[in-house]
């Protein structure tokens, strides 16, 4: 057997460099979306689409870049998407339209793509045994601190320097990475190279964009029209497209054999189940921090710390305790109190402060801590190493999906309880004939802008119903981030078992143990 990786640390600074940076734009961008939406006078769907992009060429794009990883090496890919996100990085700070910024963080979406698909197995391949567990805790940590540093970095930034520094400051840090990846990271490919699944990309590009399509347009088409209702088949039919196309391919970019093993079926479904349940719902407790508490995006940033902190610190213990006790236990786990947490967070009344949200963001931020480490190793530890990019683009396509389709979700189902809220509580006011405008401005996040309009003698009707219908919407979005974390928590109690693992066939006394 050969000795450790002489690189090994430099392949883990630089996979946590580019893990932290790509991750951090999922949610560094939230803080700044109310100075971005008067900035480019932009409306929710316009918010949305700045989030959504990204993700959504991330989840996209994942599963065919671990496949030209596999044949063309790893380091290689991993490279050219830091040049990518880094380039896309400056166009986004460059935007002077909704659109421009849209399709800029697009192409940034194809960049952490190449990283994302990429990481994992650059770990894999360095690491080995125990110090294996000790890379994948510190590189969950790294997700969880992203995930949650986000908002303080894009705090500190945008008050400092403008919403466009959120973007310009990877710039710099990807080109230094890359030089450093390309010094000291050793170069990895699948020994026996397959051909790029291009028909299966697109087929499943295509679905997942206009799935994503319909449901953020789903309000504004009516969720019976025909517009959406051919959407959703169109969906459909490319999905099936791509599955039949995968079961019959030769050499298919998604080898859903892997689908066979309930440990690899369990571990996709934990991490869809944390983006959509969790992850997303950021977003919406952003606007309201700033929007209806009226905090700035610095303060806002610094009411995330609790959970930042606390995931940054479970993450790495999370990963030690893999090699004590089984996966399922510990995503099962995780996935519960993130449940809790949610619930907790949960609850809010029309005098609360943000300190209502407190506890819950420390037991989310542990759970968050908890499911990462553990979710990236049962990922991977399902398959032969040679196929460990393909099952890390899986697990991250699956994240993405998750906090793609669950910000469209949740924001259909938010838009659409907090206009029916506004439009009955004002339906009898001086303002009933404007109030169907007005529940648009407070289901967008833009209610105190809207305020100014209104007349003197109705105006606190208006901010009392606005802030009630707000309030009572983030309130449904926790408990169905809840029901969806726990759902979660239940299949992967029940999907993942030691027994599927490469690693528990291959050596049956240490998977005992």
């Amino acid at each position: 057997m050969n000795g450790p990786n002489p690189n090994r640390w430099w392949t883990l600074a630089c996979v946590a460099i580019g893990t932290f940076m790509l991750l951090l734009d999922v949610t560094i961008v939230n803080v700044a979306l109310p100075a971005i939406q008067k900035d480019l006078h932009a409306n929710f769907t316009d918010l949305q689409w700045v989030i959504d992009a990204y993700a959504l060429m991330l989840a996209s794009v994942l599963l065919v870049s671990g496949s030209i990883a596999d044949i063309v090496g790893r380091r290689r890919i991993f490279v050219l998407g830091l040049g990518l996100f880094s380039a896309a990085s400056l166009a986004c700070g460059l935007a002077t339209t909704p659109t421009f910024l849209t399709l800029a963080r697009a192409v940034q979406g194809i960049g952490g793509a190449m990283l994302f698909a990429t990481s994992l197995a650059l770990l894999a391949q360095a690491f080995q045994g125990k110090e294996r567990a000790t890379a994948f805790g510190v590189w969950g940590a790294t997700i969880g601190g992203a995930v949650a540093i986000g908002p303080l970095a894009g705090g500190v930034l945008t008050d400092s320097f403008g919403w466009q520094w959120i973007f310009f400051v990877n710039v710099p840090i990807g080109i230094a990475a890359s030089f450093v990846t390309l010094a000291k990271v050793e170069e990895s490919k699948d020994p026996s190279p397959t051909k790029v699944d291009w028909l299966g990309a697109a087929t499943f590009s295509g679905a997942l964009f206009t799935l994503v399509f319909a449901l953020i347009r789903g309000n504004a088409e009516g969720w019976g029209s025909t517009t959406i209702v051919v959407l959703f088949v169109e969906s459909a039919l490319l999905m099936v497209a791509f599955i039949a196309l995968e079961l019959r391919a030769d050499q298919p970019m998604l080898d859903l054999s892997l689908f066979r093993k309930p440990a690899f079926a369990g571990a996709s479904v934990a991490a869809f189940s944390l983006s959509a349940g969790m992850i997303s719902l950021f977003l919406y407790i952003v606007l309201y921090i700033q929007n209806v508490l009226g905090y700035s995006p610095l303060e806002t940033g610094v009411r995330f710390l609790p959970l930042s902190i606390t995931s940054f610190f479970v993450a790495p213990l999370a990963g030690r305790l893999s090699a004590r006790l089984p996966a399922r236990v510990l995503l099962g786990t995780g996935l519960v109190i993130v449940g809790v947490g949610l619930l907790l967070q949960g609850g809010i009344s029309d005098g609360d402060d943000w300190t209502h949200l407190l506890a819950g963001f420390i037991i989310a931020g542990a759970g968050i801590g908890t499911v990462n480490p553990n979710l990236a190793q049962a990922s991977i530890a399902v398959v032969e190493p040679r196929k460990s990019g393909m099952a890390s683009g899986i697990n991250n396509t699956f994240r993405q999906v998750g906090l793609a389709t669950g910000i469209a979700a949740l924001g259909a189902i938010f838009q659409s309880h907090v206009q029916h809220k506004v439009i009955d509580g004002l339906s009898n006011s001086p303002v009933a004939a404007h109030a169907s405008a007005i529940a648009h401005a407070v289901s967008s996040g833009a209610g105190r802008q809207s305020f100014g309009g209104v007349p003197a003698e109705a105006r606190a009707l208006v901010e009392h119903v606005a802030r009630d219908a707000f309030i009572s919407g983030l309130n449904e979005l926790f408990v169905i981030g809840a029901v969806i974390a726990f759902a979660g928590a239940i299949l992967s109690f029940v999907l993942v078992r030691q027994s599927d693992f490469v690693a528990s066939a291959a050596q049956p006394a240490t998977a005992a143990a």
